[in-house]
């Protein structure tokens, strides 16, 4: 019989903080898939014309990259080893969807480097939840 090690307090925080965070994206990923024409219209032109512009497959790392999340956190709350490649997932399909944004569009001029702020912490989560499940596999915590 194998027993788990004990989880401690911040796994259960992180792993749950982890879920609503990724729950938020997908969200966030329905808004923008479903946006009405009234919200495109109000854009500001350059932004409107970034939005109209995004090739369908983005939109597809955008997917993968907040369901993934989403499923690796709940793995994670689940105690289950296939957190870590979906997490890892996750953070592929948030580099290409960023990657492409900023570095293949006009993104920075269009936002200004204030815009930059949040795809870096979407990078940085993506990476420590990457990291925590790899944590938590080694000691034990998911198996």
């Amino acid at each position: 019989m194998n027993v788990a090690a004990p989880r401690p307090l911040g796994f259960w925080i992180v792993s749950v903080l982890a879920l609503l965070w990724n729950l938020v994206g997908m969200a966030i990923f329905f808004m923008q898939i479903n946006m009405p024409p009234e919200a495109l219209a109000a854009m500001p032109a350059e932004q409107r014309a970034l939005y109209e512009s995004t090739p369908v497959w983005v939109n597809g790392a955008f997917a993968v990259a907040v369901f993934g999340g989403a499923l690796g956190s709940a793995m994670l709350l689940m105690r289950k080893r296939l957190a870590l490649p979906l997490l890892a997932l996750s953070l592929l399909g948030v580099v290409v969807q960023m990657g492409y944004t900023y570095l293949m569009t006009p993104a920075f001029r269009v936002y200004g480097a204030s815009g930059a702020i949040l795809p870096a912490l979407l990078v940085l989560i993506a990476l420590f939840l990457v990291w925590f499940a790899r944590r938590s596999l080694a000691r034990g915590w998911i198996s």
